[in-house]
């Protein structure tokens, strides 16, 4: 007895540490001990479930490699590309390999003009990815480009302020006052409307010139509120600018301004972060805002947008994206990028959804009716797009490469 006591908390531990070693075998006999390989060559049993399913069996198995012609095991082949958009998968091929700017599409209809950001100088790209200089002359640092309607002459702006106009078929260059901003051409290319910020707000105008730089006119004093003035020629010359200023929260008031100081009537929005595209006639004009109705992500819309019209038959498209991720085809279609996902307030912070995927929507701007045209095979972030003269193809810039996109739509 006095020994059983003496050597107690021995015995204790001892018993203990049996136990655990004990226990420790039969969980790695449950979990961790790999099951006796079968014989080679012999059989299988096989049982099935209620349902007719053969249950899994224990060994290495067989990694299936999915294909066209097979499939996976009990499941339809996946689908490649479509090689023209019919609303699912679609093949999209890129043109070229160098991050561009100011992609247009040139005076052919089909051929695409850029400028290449890495070597600062112009090319013509074809559909087929084949490109020619416009140019030997080299542009360095180009900031902001905007083309004539011919594609011949292109307004540069440098991060310095300096601006010039190149006339690609003379090679001339014409150098631009550096107070100038913001441009754009006349239907015909033969005016710019412009904004001239002088540094006293007193002197800050919105004006036109001729293609030249020469015969500047003022058109409308800009004051503090440049920064809501939008310079944009319609195609029906009647408009040259639009300017917004607020109601409240959700609205802006839209005004409309001529070459001859026109009282045109105006047009309420809903939403702010207005972003106009005029439709090919002039006669409407599609627009995005955001608002609080719809968690500040942006919305298009479209209203007529000429004479008395202006302002009437406005209608919501419901369609999530930036009015300059689409591109009209016609005076009634149009093809929109719009993302998969838009997070709340992207419409006010639209750098939330520099990476997000888009997909191809066209829609219809009389009827509303909007059709998934292409899922591009890959997660391309499209901007820039443009239609080939014949609807055979859509170009796009690739938001994350600055490379240059083609898909087939016919």
């Amino acid at each position: 007895m006095d020994f059983f006591y003496k050597y107690k908390k021995i015995l204790l531990v001892v018993g203990f540490i049996l136990l655990v070693l004990l226990l420790g075998y039969l969980l790695y006999l449950a979990f961790f001990k790999q099951p006796i390989a079968e014989a080679p060559g012999a059989p299988i049993a096989t049982t099935t479930t209620p349902a007719g399913l053969p249950t899994a069996k224990t060994g290495a198995g067989q990694i299936v490699t999915p294909s066209e012609e097979t499939g996976l095991p009990g499941e339809t082949a996946a689908r490649a590309p479509d090689t023209i958009a019919h609303g699912g998968l679609t093949q999209t091929s890129q043109l070229n390999q160098m991050p561009s700017l100011a992609a247009v599409l040139a005076s052919n209809g089909s051929d695409l003009q850029y400028y290449n950001q890495n070597d600062g100088k112009f090319y013509r790209l074809t559909k087929d990815g084949q490109t020619a200089l416009l140019s030997d002359k080299i542009f360095y640092q180009v900031e902001n480009i905007t083309w004539s309607p011919d594609k011949n002459k292109a307004i540069l702006e440098y991060p310095d302020g300096s601006n010039i106009i190149y006339d690609f078929l003379i090679k001339k260059q014409i150098t631009l006052p550096i107070h100038w901003k913001d441009f754009a051409f006349s239907p015909d290319g033969s005016k710019v409307v412009m904004k001239s910020l002088g540094l006293d707000p007193d002197n800050r105008w919105l004006a036109i010139t001729n293609n030249d730089g020469s015969k500047a006119r003022r058109l409308e004093a800009l004051g503090n509120k440049d920064e809501t003035v939008y310079p944009s020629w319609s195609p029906n010359n009647q408009t040259v600018a639009l300017y917004t200023e607020g109601i409240d929260f959700d609205r802006q008031e839209v005004f409309f301004v001529g070459l001859h100081g026109e009282n045109f009537k105006s047009m309420v929005i809903e939403g702010r972060g207005f972003q106009p595209q005029w439709s090919p006639q002039g006669d409407r004009l599609l627009y995005s805002v955001y608002s609080s109705n719809n968690d500040l992500k942006p919305l298009l819309w479209i209203a007529n947008a000429e004479g008395d019209t202006i302002g009437s038959n406005r209608k919501n498209l419901n369609v999530e994206t930036w009015a300059n991720k689409c591109v009209f085809a016609n005076s009634v279609d149009l093809y929109c990028a719009v993302p998969e996902k838009l997070e709340e307030s992207a419409g006010l912070f639209p750098e939330m959804a520099k990476n997000t995927k888009d997909n191809l929507y066209k829609i219809d701007t009389q009827t509303g009716l909007k059709k998934l045209i292409a899922i591009p095979d890959n997660n391309y972030n499209m901007s820039n797009l443009m239609i080939s003269s014949n609807n055979y193809y859509l170009y796009f810039t690739d938001e994350a490469t600055k490379t240059l996109h083609k898909i087939n739509l016919k």
